[in-house]
């Protein structure tokens, strides 16, 4: 057997996981480039023949070294980058707080017919855990209404919440957010007004964490973390939507 077959079969592999996503709707820039990427990857070993005499009669040319030299110092470049990155969000993921001297500030997510996603509900999960077992601490639930959704992310959150045994009184709604920024700032002023700890506890998906956390730093905000479990299928995709979440933040944001 052709010992190429192997390295293009995986990446056959990695297309097909970044592509499963697809099948419940999510489609994004991380997808996009892991399948992007890997089915580019899997054609190069297939066709490893052609390519690497084109590739060779690219450097007999001046211009064609240059261009080869460029394409080799981008891709190390994004690989490197991606790697840095990567162990910045492994390490944001989980850091809990030492004390219950925060405020616990859920991040919205999908809200389908009334009734949290399975990625929101796993924020919730983790929340309420966190909540039951520091019974002193309060909870700001933060994220508006979409055009496709019946209610709040936030009503629909505290909904869950309080179904589950968590007191009414511990939970603030913030139900004006579209996007993550605006989910701390007005979070912020919801714990500022009420006088609740102005250190937080974010909850969100793990791959979630830097990006929040880098924007909560921006706007005065300590921040610690605990992250809802990612399923599996969908964890790939978000993770490298991430890269060029944290990028564009850094540079625009």
């Amino acid at each position: 057997m052709d010992i190429k077959i192997i390295p293009a079969l995986l990446c056959i592999g990695v297309f097909l996981i970044f592509a499963m996503p697809l099948s419940v709707g999510i489609i994004n820039i991380g997808n996009g480039a892991g399948m992007t990427v890997s089915a580019v990857l899997a054609l190069i070993f297939i066709f490893w023949g052609r390519v690497s005499a084109f590739a060779e009669k690219c450097w007999s040319r001046t211009g064609g070294r240059i261009a080869l030299c460029c394409a080799a110092a981008i891709a190390v470049f994004c690989v490197v980058l991606a790697v840095i990155i990567s162990i910045f969000m492994v390490k944001e993921a989980n850091d809990p707080p030492k004390d219950e001297n925060t405020t616990v500030v859920v991040l919205g997510c999908k809200v389908r017919d009334g009734a949290p996603s399975l990625m929101l509900r796993r924020r919730l999960e983790a929340a309420y855990d966190y909540l039951s077992e520091h019974e002193s601490v309060f909870a700001v639930v933060s994220g508006g209404q979409g055009d496709d959704e019946s209610v709040s992310e936030a009503q629909c959150m505290r909904d869950w919440l309080v179904s589950e045994g968590i007191a009414p009184e511990r939970i603030f709604m913030e139900d004006r957010s579209v996007n993550t920024v605006e989910n701390l700032r007005f979070s912020k002023r919801i714990i500022f007004e009420n006088g609740l700890p102005e250190k937080i506890t974010l909850v969100t998906d793990g791959y979630h964490q830097l990006r929040a956390e880098m924007i909560a730093e921006k706007q005065g905000i300590k921040a610690y973390n605990i992250s809802g479990c990612t399923s599996w299928y969908i964890a790939p995709t978000y993770w490298v939507r991430e890269w060029f979440g944290v990028v564009y933040y850094k540079l625009f944001g």
